[in-house]
């Protein structure tokens, strides 16, 4: 006897679990911005009691959100398929990163040619604006000497 309540009890959490998880994913109609498990408009609180009466009657997720698109349009998915239609939208980001990391390799290859370039014009006898040059220094000048060894280390060294 007790088994069969807990039985029924462990059902009823799992058919909980899943109505509530189903609704997270379903945009409310009126709404728009919320779930309709966060929305209390009138249409939400009977999409919720829909999705629990089919659950109840054995239907897979995949079906209940079948046919609230069927009934709503794709728009009440939090989630819209992938088709021709929202193919720009799942890929905009590639496309946006691909993009910046265009723009950032062409930068680099750009200013490496301007340094050969103005390499060139060193050779040929070209003067340097005051700007080139000063670019020019930045990258022959070696950096600063980081002084010298401090003396724990001669001493360790034996020096």
């Amino acid at each position: 006897m007790e088994n069969e309540e807990v039985d029924e009890v462990k059902k009823t959490q799992i058919l909980e679990a899943r109505a509530r998880s189903i609704s997270h994913n379903v945009r409310c109609t009126e709404c728009g911005t919320q779930s309709i498990e966060e929305s209390q408009a009138d249409i939400a609180i009977l999409l919720r009691k829909l999705i629990r009466d089919e659950l109840r009657s054995g239907k897979s997720d995949k079906e209940i959100y079948s046919n609230l698109e069927d009934r709503f349009g794709e728009t009440i998915l939090y989630k819209p398929n992938f088709d021709m239609q929202t193919a720009a939208l799942w890929l905009s980001p590639f496309l946006v990163a691909g993009a910046a990391a265009g723009v950032w390799a062409y930068n680099r290859y750009r200013q490496k040619t301007n340094v050969h370039i103005m390499a060139l014009n060193l050779v040929r006898g070209v003067p340097l604006t005051p700007r080139e040059k000063e670019t020019m220094l930045d990258i022959l000048t070696p950096p600063p000497s980081q002084g010298r060894t401090s003396s724990w280390l001669k001493r360790w060294r034996g020096q």
